[in-house]
């Protein structure tokens, strides 16, 4: 008996189970009903007018595209050096600190937010938009660590060297040679890092306030009371911005770039 038909019966449960949320979630923001239900009453985009009514939907999205490209940056600056200055070292003490710099990804997202509560209090930083900086940006090294990490260790060392021999020094090296070969490694990661922190709940959660709240924070205070379509029209409105960084990422270095590193 052949079974050629179960992998592909399998593939598309698969991406329906995948899809289905997302399409319903989208179809539910042009719903004209005052709740979501089904079957729609009709199409509308009354509740995509009413994200630009509601403020706190404005700013909060705001806060968290500023806050998801400042704390992508800062963890790139502390990352990259660090995946260079390790990927290559057989010390303990390297793999102690690449160790460490990997743990905010064992540690529960929750945990790591209640323990820079507690440290970032300590230091007097309080609940505003650096100490949410701050806490993001530690949350996302591992990203780019990681990424960078091993796209640099798959390179090798012979082209460094090649460039020292004739003559460049160890700027030109990093700027002509390292850096474009490692660049799939830094956008992926940069990418993954922009996501996570557009959508992170359980870290913001303990840091915001009345200026530097996030959008999922927003959202899920707003459900507490209410319940409309408006709810999925900003979700529609957030997956579009994941879609269009995936885009240019594809556009500037294609899926096999980031599939590669």
């Amino acid at each position: 008996m052949r079974f050629d038909w179960v992998l592909p019966v399998y593939v598309v449960t698969f991406f329906v189970f995948m899809l289905a949320p997302i399409v319903a979630v989208v179809a539910v923001s042009f719903n004209s009903a005052a709740f979501i239900s089904f079957p729609f009453e009709g199409f509308s985009f009354r509740w995509y007018h009413r994200i630009i009514e509601y403020t706190p939907f404005i700013t909060s999205l705001v806060t968290s595209i500023k806050l998801a490209v400042l704390a992508t940056a800062s963890a790139s600056l502390f990352a990259i050096p660090a995946a260079l200055a390790l990927a290559r070292s057989r010390s303990v003490a390297a793999s102690a600190i690449s160790a460490l710099l990997l743990a905010p990804l064992a540690v529960p997202a929750i945990v790591l937010g209640f323990a820079l509560l507690y440290f970032l209090g300590s230091l007097h930083f309080g609940v505003s938009f650096l100490a949410l900086w701050i806490s993001h940006t530690v949350l996302l090294i591992p990203f780019v660590f990681r990424t960078v990490l091993a796209v640099y260790r798959g390179i090798s060392p012979q082209y460094a060297e090649a460039a020292a021999i004739l003559g460049a020094n160890s700027w030109r090296v990093f700027r002509y040679v390292t850096l474009p070969l490692i660049k799939p490694g830094i956008f992926s990661g940069a990418l993954f890092s922009l996501l996570i922190s557009f959508d992170n709940v359980p870290v913001s959660f303990f840091f915001g306030s009345a200026n530097s709240t996030t959008l999922p924070i927003v959202m899920l205070s707003y459900m507490e009371n209410q319940f409309d379509p408006s709810i999925a029209a900003i979700s529609a409105v957030q997956m579009a911005i994941a879609f269009v960084a995936l885009f240019a990422v594809q556009r500037l270095f294609g899926l096999k770039g980031i599939v590669g590193a």
